[in-house]
């Protein structure tokens, strides 16, 4: 799974996400495209599935590319423990996605294949997305 090998503070605040992704919004290097249409968190783990997802119905074809990294700490506490004690431990890492930003991208298949593996990935995700293909 997907985390950052470095990080410069080991626990971070939420913070909000609002508006529309300003970077990461046009494909770069394939041809189709899995874009966002709501805020998430994406987990590595659902990030994972997705490209399992992907890679499997392409049987080794075509070539991916995961635009997005979770690099964002979650921390959880431990269950029953009571309130007070401070912030628990990082326990995952999540990719703040705002609507318009690239998911994954797809080169080296025909249009009908890539919109099925995304669409197979797009069920793995818990926002809507939309595909698009390059002009």
């Amino acid at each position: 799974m997907l985390f950052p090998k470095k990080v410069k503070h080991r626990k971070t605040q939420r913070g909000k996400t609002r508006g529309r992704a300003t970077r990461g919004t046009t494909l770069t290097f394939g041809s189709y495209g899995l874009k966002s249409l709501d805020t998430a968190w994406l987990s590595s783990k659902q990030i994972e599935a997705a490209r399992r997802a992907i890679t499997h119905y392409l049987q080794r074809g075509g070539k991916v590319w995961i635009r997005v990294f979770p690099d964002k700490p979650q921390t959880r506490k431990g269950t029953e423990v009571p309130m007070g004690g401070g912030k628990g431990n990082v326990e995952f890492y999540v990719a703040p996605v705002e609507p318009g930003r690239v998911l994954f991208e797809l080169e080296g298949v025909n249009e009908k294949i890539a919109q099925e593996a995304l669409r197979k990935a797009a069920f793995k995700l818990p926002i809507k997305t939309t595909f698009i293909k390059k002009d």
